[in-house]
């Protein structure tokens, strides 16, 4: 598509929103047929309209391997916009995504808070994630509603199941976020090069989805 059928397109299609559909549309190769539970932020939370929120919204989608499988809309450019057309990347060229262990999306909606505020980081402070990268936390439960849990930090990995996608914009691909013990974070603060390839191997081979279980008490280093 070239600059100026682009531009077309967004003037003639006011429902043409190519990030947005890149998203879908990774997440319905994996789940053919399934409509989701979508959940939408509040219009003026949005920071287009002056809010701190950088993200649109959440879908959730049921694995028929067990679990919720979480994915943000935000961290790409979702609509018509004609300034990122032909980019190498779409935005941060990343969405966030995170594999839990339940079956209520409800329950799960502090996930989502915990992306926003991961959003809110990466647009405020220029800084993105990237494959093996962590998130150490202070020792607290990633999920303030299970103090008692020891999932206190993220493993940030290419999520195993989901194909970048390539957009007008350029790539989409798809981060998970993977809940680990703050012993696990620690080893990687000691030494990442080492221990960031170890600990996805062993998390592979164990929980090859790496799907977060807030319940789970095990470290892998």
């Amino acid at each position: 598509m070239t600059l100026e059928e682009f531009k077309k397109k967004i003037e003639e299609d006011e429902e043409y929103v190519p990030g947005w559909d890149a998203i879908e549309a990774a997440m319905a190769e994996l789940y053919p047929g399934q409509e989701p539970e979508h959940f939408g932020t509040d219009m003026p939370s949005r920071a287009i309209f002056g809010g701190n929120n950088y993200l649109d919204g959440f879908s959730f989608y049921r694995s028929p391997k067990g679990y919720l499988h979480l994915v943000s809309f935000g961290m790409t450019v979702l609509y018509g916009d004609e300034e990122a057309f032909g980019g190498e990347y779409n935005g941060w060229g990343y969405e966030m995504t995170m594999k839990l262990k339940a079956d209520d999306p409800n329950e799960c909606l502090w996930a989502a808070g915990m992306m926003l505020n991961l959003a809110r980081y990466t647009y405020t402070s220029g800084k993105w994630f990237e494959h093996m990268h962590y998130v150490a936390g202070n020792g607290d439960s990633i999920n303030q509603g299970m103090p008692e849990s020891k999932m206190t930090s993220l493993f940030v990995i290419n999520d195993p199941e989901l194909k970048p996608q390539q957009t007008v914009y350029g790539e989409t691909a798809f981060l998970q976020l993977v809940g680990i013990t703050y012993h696990d974070a620690q080893m990687l603060m000691e030494d990442w090069t080492t221990n960031a390839p170890l600990l996805y191997e062993r998390i592979k081979a164990d929980n090859p989805d790496f799907v977060t279980d807030m319940t789970s008490t095990k470290s892998y280093l």
